[in-house]
């Protein structure tokens, strides 16, 4: 029993330590990009900009439903920060998407949460979770040369669906 109780000890131990290093709201203008990855981690994403800039991606949560991007200028120091997963973004995307490609979109939202085939009619579904209380995603398609079909919406996700079988029609 010792041992347990020294192995959930250290478990505690180490997950408070993680935790103590997700500061993302401190991260300023004119750090450098080590200064801000200890405030937020491992970067899982760069992305090339304007003017030599360099976009860092920071993705999280279950089922990836934070981004932090943290935009570089060309020397490496922290121009701004931002959480890119919610709403006004998204309707921000919606309304500059035209003409795009998976590059573009990949810079603005990062790398997608789910990627699935569209089987016979080609391309791809692109989708994004994030923090809501409706149990929804951000869905976009990508046609097989990597241009934008559409400039994406909400969907439900198939996550919140009940198992079938269960005959009560919602939230289990």
């Amino acid at each position: 029993m010792p041992t347990i109780r020294l192995w959930l000890a250290l478990l505690a131990a180490a997950l408070a330590a993680a935790c103590g290093t997700y500061r993302p709201q401190e991260i300023k203008p004119g750090m450098t990009e080590a200064e801000a990855a200890a405030l937020i981690g491992k970067p899982t994403g760069r992305y090339p900009g304007p003017d030599g800039q360099t976009r860092v991606e920071f993705a999280f949560g279950p089922y990836g439903r934070v981004t932090w991007m943290v935009d570089l200028d060309a020397s490496g120091r922290v121009i701004d920060a931002k959480q890119v997963l919610n709403e006004w973004n998204f309707i921000w995307f919606q309304s500059h998407a035209a003409g795009h490609d998976t590059a573009w979109v990949r810079y603005q939202l990062g790398r997608p949460g789910e990627v699935l085939p569209l089987g016979w009619l080609g391309g791809q579904i692109w989708a994004w979770r994030y923090p809501t209380n409706d149990c929804l995603w951000f869905v976009l398609t990508v046609n097989t040369d990597g241009t934008l079909r559409d400039a994406g919406g909400y969907g439900i996700d198939p996550r919140c669906d009940p198992p079938s079988g269960t005959g009560r029609g919602g939230w289990r």
